[in-house]
């Protein structure tokens, strides 16, 4: 199978609303386009991977059964077919691993699954951590300002209103 340009996403504050530790799926509410966005990136040929800090089960905010039942809600909101895969990361920051982003762990799990070609792939995110993650990857990144994107000191690639926009950036629609 030949590699393919991928497009790793951030959750919280990029595809739904910010929740402060979200562990309710009456919580979750997917912003205004991200389905339609993400079909515009599946129709181009990208492979969609959801890479996420979950630190609020390192901290015993919730459980981990609690994330996937989030994560249930959020892929039905978006759709079956968007997103290929979601790696999540339950470590507290104080005892983090590579797998916590900024680190790659996640990226280089979602390698070893499917054929990426990281120099034709992205982050997008609204974090500067999420920034630093794409970065550490190899990969050109897009902060958006949704989450806490507005207040992000960091240096992307691009910085996008919203995912929409981004992805319009991304494939070349932006108007």
């Amino acid at each position: 199978m030949s590699p393919r340009p991928t497009v790793f996403i951030d959750r919280d504050g990029t595809l739904m609303e910010e929740v402060h530790y979200c562990s309710r799926p009456e919580d979750v509410k997917v912003f205004r386009g991200v389905p339609e966005a993400l079909g515009r990136l599946k129709a181009a040929g990208f492979l969609t991977i959801i890479v996420t800090n979950q630190s609020g089960i390192g901290r015993g905010v919730f459980s981990e059964a609690d994330f996937h039942r989030v994560q249930e809600e959020l892929l039905r909101q978006i759709g079956p077919g968007r997103i290929d895969a979601t790696y999540f990361c339950p470590d507290h920051p104080d005892s983090a691993t590579v797998r916590r982003k900024p680190g790659i762990g996640m990226i280089e799990e979602a390698c070893g699954a499917f054929p990426i070609d990281l120099a034709q792939s992205w982050m997008i995110g609204d974090k500067a951590i999420d920034v630093d993650c794409g970065k550490n990857a190899g990969l050109r990144t897009v902060l958006v300002a949704t989450g806490y994107g507005k207040n992000e000191d960091c240096a992307p690639d691009y910085r996008a209103r919203d995912f929409v926009c981004a992805v319009e950036w991304l494939l070349g629609e932006e108007f």
